[in-house]
Formats: structure tokens, C-alpha cells, sequence
């Protein structure tokens, strides 16, 4: 659902680019609070993974795909607010290093695939995992459910977006009909892609699921003939050694995952035009398409290297690129979140003689 220059006005980019600051500055106050020596680390990886999988466009209908949008899977895994901005940095990385996505249309994109679909599916997720049952279980239904409502929600604010600052003169029934339908599949893909990666982190350490916190039932002991709560550890209480180890593998096979996909699956990704690029195509919204301002000056426009006439390994190596960069890039985002946040709570020095 990549946004491309052209689609929407100057001035209506303009006020998404607005709405988008706004909510990447909100969300850099609110990540402070989710983050923390062992998730910050991951929210880059979370990035990475992302952009991994979006490489990854998977047939839905006849001449038409689909890819990750990712909201819902990184708001439930590291936070709404770091969700928010996990998606931008792929966003970001995508429109400056792959052409992927308009310059100008980048609040378009930021608002529409990183606040509608995070802040809609996790407040889906939040609703579910109150009424059902507290289990992991729980969790990866939430996420289904909540992944797959937040793809047409970005369906819908899209043709809202069009309907205000649209560039060509095409009925808006036709659009949102179009739009909403299509991506209804997508949501699919996007729901169980979400609840596979969600649920097999939920069943090596819940601890690092951010939607998973408060989630887990206290241990009981029976005493006296009654069932009573374990104590709970002290909060400043370190992690097992063993957990720490446990952290490190999740992160180190997060990273491997990311890498074969973008770099050897992504080769079998589907050819056909997601489903932006079909019903642009077919309804004629994309008759005032610019061309992209990278198309000619990045190396890796397009999803390949430059120079390299093997399309095999051209894709492979840019791929790998993209998720290395994506995730340096998080990584040292989220830790600056983070030791700002130490910086902010650490005491205030006495002066001397009070």
C-alpha cells in the first residue's frame, strides 16, 4: 500500500506530513515507556523483520498480491508507540533507499501504514485479550484478529486520504469498493503472518511480548487447603542467566530469519502488483503518477543492486542490505529512546548542605 509521488496533493500531503510528525513525536515521548534494556534491541529487529517480510508479496486474486503492512505485529510485540515508529523506519528506509514509496507522499504513507494500522489493531487486541481467557492462546487469536481488521482500516483511511486531496477524477464508491476488497484478503495473509510470528515468540519467552504483559497467571501454592498467588519477584530483581541467554537466541534468530527472507525467499515472492498498484492501475488513480526522486540515484532502486545483472543475486544482496540497514538503523533509534528515558528518571543531585 505504498503511496507513490502523484496520488495525493501538494496540500493534503502536506497536512499528512503534519499529522505524521505529530504522531512520531508523540510516540517518541510514549516508546520511553515501553522500552527497556531487553526491548529495545528487539524493536530494531522487529524493523528489520518488517522490511523483511514486505519483500514478500504473496498472490490474493487474479494478477494481484499483497504484503505485510506490519502495525498490528509490531504494536503487539513491542508497544503502540514503538510500533508506530518501527513501521516509519521501515517506511523511511524503503522511500529513501528503494524508491519505494513517494517522498512527498511519505506522511500519506506513515499515517495510513504506521498510525491507522497500529493504533486500530491494538486497541482490537486490547479489547480481545480482556474478554477471553487468559492464556497464550489468547494472545495469538487477538493478534489474527487484530492484523486482519487493520489492513482494510488502511484501505479505508487511504480512500478517505483520496476522497480529500485525490489527483484524478474517479468516482469514490469505485475506489473504496475496490480498495476495501481487495485488501479484505490481504488482511488475511497479514492476520496469519502476524499470529505465526506473535505465537512462536509467545511460546519461547512471553515475557518479551509486549501485548503478553499482565497476561500471565501467578503460580499457585496450596496452603492451609487453599490456593494462594506466589509471590511476586522483586522489580529490580535481574534476569536469569538462562533468560538472558534465551534473549540473545530469540534476537540472533530473528536477525537469521530476516535475512534468508529478504535475501533468498523474497526471490519467489509474487511478481503481480499489490493491491494499491491493481486498483490504481485498473480505476486510473495512478494517471499523474511522478516519477520517484531515488529511481535514478539509488543504488538499490527498485529492490536491487545497481550493476549487478544477476536478478538472483541483485535482489538477494539488496535485500540483505535493507535489513541490515533497517535494523542498525531501529536499533540505534530504540537505545536512544531508551537512555533517554534512564537519563530522564535518574535522580536529581542533592545539593550540598540540605
Amino acid at each position: 500500500m505504498h503511496v507513490p509521488d502523484g496520488f495525493i496533493n501538494a496540500p493534503v500531503s502536506a497536512v499528512t506530513g503534519v499529522v505524521a510528525a505529530g504522531a512520531i513525536a508523540v510516540s517518541l515521548r510514549g516508546a520511553r515507556r515501553e522500552l527497556d534494556e531487553r526491548t529495545a534491541p528487539l524493536a530494531g529487529l522487529v524493523a528489520a523483520f518488517i522490511f523483511a517480510v514486505q519483500m514478500l508479496n504473496f498472490p490474493v486474486a487474479a494478477g494481484t498480491s499483497g504484503h505485510l503492512l506490519g502495525g498490528a505485529l509490531a504494536a503487539i510485540l513491542v508497544g503502540p508507540y514503538t510500533g508506530v515508529l518501527c513501521v516509519s523506519v521501515v517506511l523511511l528506509m524503503q522511500g529513501i533507499l528503494f524508491a519505494d514509496g513517494g517522498l512527498t507522499a511519505l506522511g500519506v504513507n506513515i499515517t495510513d501504514m504506521a498510525i491507522v494500522t497500529t493504533v486500530v489493531s491494538y486497541a482490537l487486541f486490547r479489547g480481545l485479550v480482556k474478554v477471553l481467557p487468559r492464556t497464550r492462546r489468547s494472545i495469538t487469536v487477538a493478534s489474527f484478529v487484530a492484523a486482519l481488521l487493520s489492513v482494510p482500516a488502511a484501505a479505508v483511511a487511504f480512500t478517505l486520504i483520496y476522497a480529500v486531496g485525490g489527483t484524478t477524477d474517479i468516482a469514490i464508491t469505485k475506489v473504496a469498493t475496490a480498495m476495501i476488497g481487495v485488501h479484505v484478503l490481504i488482511g488475511i495473509g497479514e492476520a496469519v503472518i502476524t499470529a505465526l510470528t506473535v505465537g512462536a515468540v509467545v511460546a519461547v519467552r512471553p515475557d518479551l511480548v509486549y501485548g503478553a504483559r499482565g497476561l500471565q497467571q501467578r503460580l499457585k501454592l496450596r496452603v492451609n487447603g487453599e490456593l494462594v498467588d506466589t509471590p511476586a519477584a522483586p522489580a529490580a530483581t535481574p534476569a536469569p542467566v538462562a533468560a538472558r541467554s534465551s534473549h540473545r537466541t530469540v534476537w540472533i534468530t530473528g536477525l537469521v530469519t530476516s535475512l534468508v527472507l529478504a535475501g533468498f525467499v523474497s526471490f519467489y515472492a509474487s511478481a503481480s502488483p499489490d493491491g494499491l498498484e491493481k486498483v490504481a492501475k485498473d480505476k486510473g488513480i495512478d494517471a499523474k503518477t511522478e516519477k520517484h526522486a531515488a529511481e535514478d540515484s539509488s543504488p538499490l532502486a527498485g529492490y536491487g543492486v545497481k550493476d549487478v545483472s544477476d536478478a538472483r543475486v541483485s535482489g538477494g544482496l539488496a535485500g540483505v542490505i535493507g535489513v541490515g540497514v533497517t535494523v542498525v538503523a531501529g536499533t540505534g533509534v530504540f537505545w536512544a529512546i531508551r537512555r533517554r528515558r534512564t537519563t530522564d528518571s535518574s535522580p536529581t543531585s542533592v545539593p550540598e548542605g540540605v
